[in-house]
């Protein structure tokens, strides 16, 4: 992918995602702490991942979770703590994270700062150079308007095709207002792993179906798995009494929001997909955190891929 060529494309940062913001975003990450590497192997890119698999070597041990092998089961502290947890163990191996993107249009959506989908674009940017930084391999998956793959290449390489396709994803128009149930998505991406060690979730939970529980659940027997839920401030706030404009496939008009009883049912109805989503995950026991379009994403993101903050 030419990124280059893509400059034409390069949006405000507001409403369409910033080509140049998402390079950018790599100096934030050079002051974060890279992952440790190991020096067994000459193999490029290889590392003492923080992805938990069948290593033989101890890391640490966490509360249960579904999906979890019986077998490593920690019975120790599940005796003394009276929960059950599982041994997670380490897997020295070349990582590789696989980035599932949300492009449907209930993320081109914004009241405060920018929309939905640029926040999104900007949370996956920071992913892949995190992953790029510590030697993974990264590729990225989008669906719903957009249905595309992205394989995963290493290093500088595969963090600019990533932030490339983000802008071109974002800067060409659909040819349909096609929605992808959140199930699809994830069936289609269990065939398309390619070896990724992890998985992280961009999206607003519009998408959302009642088939994405037992998918998702299926998909962490294969790979970590990580929601970043995005939402709107007014998604995730209180509505206060007045009158606010609304503006849909180029049509502008007004939404009167006078009674409380108004106000409730339309953030209830706005911030029913970012709420869908986080229980949804809070109930399968996934790592799972929220952003709005106001904050920055960064914290959010490094938490979700188990590395070190940056620093401010």
């Amino acid at each position: 992918m030419n990124i280059v060529s893509q400059a034409s494309t390069d949006g405000d940062g507001r409403s369409r995602v910033s080509l140049g913001e998402l390079i950018g975003l790599r100096q934030r990450v050079t002051r974060a702490k890279p992952l440790a590497m190991v020096s067994r192997s000459a193999r490029s890119g290889q590392q003492s991942s923080r992805l938990y698999g069948r290593g033989m070597d101890y890391a640490e041990s966490r509360v249960y979770q579904a999906g979890d092998d019986v077998r490593r089961l920690d019975w120790r502290l599940t005796a003394r703590s009276g929960k059950l947890h599982t041994k997670l163990f380490q897997e020295d191996r070349e990582g590789c994270l696989l980035i599932l993107f949300d492009t449907h249009a209930s993320m081109q959506f914004g009241t405060r700062r920018r929309f939905k989908s640029v926040q999104a674009a900007r949370a996956a940017a920071f992913a892949a150079w995190y992953a790029a930084r510590a030697g993974e391999r990264v590729g990225i998956m989008a669906f719903g308007r957009a249905e595309q793959l992205l394989r995963p290449q290493a290093g500088t390489r595969g963090a600019l095709a990533i932030c490339g396709a983000l802008a071109n994803w974002d800067a060409t128009s659909p040819s349909s207002q096609r929605v992808e149930p959140l199930g699809d998505a994830v069936t289609r991406a269990g065939r398309l792993l390619h070896g990724a060690s992890r998985v992280l979730l961009v999206s607003d939970g519009f998408s959302c179906d009642a088939p994405a529980r037992a998918r998702l659940l299926g998909l962490t027997r294969h790979a970590a798995l990580g929601v970043l839920v995005i939402a709107d401030v007014l998604e995730r706030g209180t509505v206060r009494p007045g009158r606010y404009p609304v503006e849909h496939a180029g049509e502008r008009s007004e939404v009167l929001l006078e009674s409380e009883r108004q106000r409730s049912e339309f953030q209830q109805a706005l911030g029913a997909g970012p709420a869908r989503l986080s229980q949804m995950a809070g109930s399968l026991g996934l790592r799972c955190s929220e952003v709005d379009t106001a904050a920055e994403p960064f914290e959010q993101v490094a938490s979700l891929l188990g590395m070190p903050r940056p620093a401010r």
